[in-house]
């Protein structure tokens, strides 16, 4: 069973649509047991980290999370999702679920002609491969809205880098656990595939 994270921070259905375009039945929910009973989880969101963490621990959604990652758990962390799964957010400077060690930082462009949030397609670079990334191509573009980046403390973690001004991390991944800053489901053919990608990985590297 694929579920799909409920905590109040929209985007689900078009999640779900995605998963369905790629033959992926996935279930929508905020039950804690659930998530963590799930064979599979996609933790997605657009919204603000202080609210966004508010939500999940008022229905003990962030330790279902905790515990489906320690018992290796494949989980697919798409923008705030993803970003609240690092220690720290810049975003009311609020601690976060420490899945993943780093911070979220914020933009702060020199360059006035780029605004903040970052919106729009962008060029993807993998840095690392991940099975998760396997049919991403040089110049291929994802779809992003956001004002903050992750900053993970291992560089290792860092799989692929997109450019605003400059690089920044746009997919980190550590153990079971694999986050995009940018949305695989307003992505296209590239963006369904990594979903797909999503539905067959086992939470390893290889």
């Amino acid at each position: 069973m694929t579920v799909i994270v409920d905590y109040d921070a929209g985007n689900l259905r078009s999640v779900q649509r995605a998963c369905a375009e790629v033959g992926v039945h996935a279930t929508i929910t905020a039950d804690a047991d659930r998530i963590r009973d799930a064979e599979r989880i996609i933790f997605p969101g657009v919204g603000i980290a202080r609210a966004a963490m508010a939500s999940i621990r008022a229905g003990g959604i962030d330790r279902a999370l905790i515990d489906a990652f320690n018992d290796g758990t494949p989980i697919l962390g798409i923008c705030i999702g993803m970003q609240i799964s690092l220690e720290h957010s810049e975003e009311g400077d609020v601690e976060t679920l420490g899945l993943i060690p780093g911070r979220v930082k914020r933009f702060t462009m020199q360059n006035p002609a780029l605004k903040v949030p970052h919106m729009g397609w962008n060029d993807v670079r993998v840095t690392q491969s991940h099975p998760l990334l396997t049919h991403v191509r040089p110049g291929d573009e994802f779809y992003f809205v956001h004002g903050y980046y992750p900053h993970p403390t291992d560089a290792n973690a860092v799989y692929a880098v997109a450019d605003y001004e400059a690089d920044f991390c746009c997919a980190l991944g550590v153990r079971n656990f694999f986050g995009t800053q940018f949305h695989p489901e307003k992505s296209g053919r590239v963006g369904l595939q990594l979903i797909e990608n999503f539905a067959l990985w086992d939470g390893g590297r290889a």
